[in-house]
């Protein structure tokens, strides 16, 4: 088996990128929605959040509102470090143990786990190979200004928040392009693809 990480900063195109990593065949979990999961209503992620975040960060139906934990983290280095130590552990944990699954049924598989904080995280150590998704500064700031309807102030903010594209650069055995639009991005995906698929299995 091969374990890929897939990361990128906010609105480069990462999504499009993992969703073409589907297409070819490849297992891919996203780690968003695995950190969805992981803190729903009634779990022990949740229970642990409100201990340290309060009840506010609730909806009226006990749910994690994550609008209003958004705008505290995103704020606050420290809180969001406190948010990620909660989180990040019971993440890694469902990640292995959809690995796991996954090499119980295909011995051979190329697995993809797509996380944005996978770097700062301390994840990137878990796979063989990382591939960074990235594109030019001013495309990235255009493309969640759109996204999320964000005003230049909070968007930048959100950019600054994150590790710079330039850092994670570093870390990546490969790297996808996405300034030149998505059917360049194609091309460079599927490339990769096709070096994983000639890389021996680890």
């Amino acid at each position: 088996m091969l374990t890929v990480g897939l990361t990128g900063s906010i609105a480069v195109g990462k999504t499009f990128v993992a969703g073409v990593l589907r297409e070819n065949g490849l297992h891919v979990l996203d780690a968003d929605n695995t950190a969805r999961v992981v803190v729903e209503r009634g779990t022990a992620g949740l229970e642990r959040i409100v201990e340290t975040f309060g009840t506010n960060i609730l909806t009226s139906d006990g749910d994690l509102d994550r609008k209003k934990l958004g705008a505290i983290v995103f704020a606050d280095a420290e809180k969001r470090a406190q948010l990620n130590a909660i989180v990040h552990p019971l993440v890694f944990d469902a990640q292995d143990r959809w690995i796991r699954s996954i090499y119980a049924q295909e011995r051979n598989a190329i697995v993809v786990v797509d996380a944005a904080l996978m770097i700062e995280s301390g994840g990137c150590h878990r796979f063989n190979k990382i591939i960074v998704v990235w594109c030019d500064a001013a495309i990235q700031l255009q493309r969640l200004m759109e996204r999320n309807s964000l005003d230049t102030l909070t968007a930048k903010m959100r950019i600054a928040a994150q590790m710079s594209q330039d850092e994670k650069k570093q870390h990546a055995d490969y790297l996808i392009d996405t300034t030149h639009g998505f059917d360049a991005a194609r091309i460079e995906t599927e490339r990769v693809v096709n070096e994983l698929r000639s890389t021996p299995n680890e």
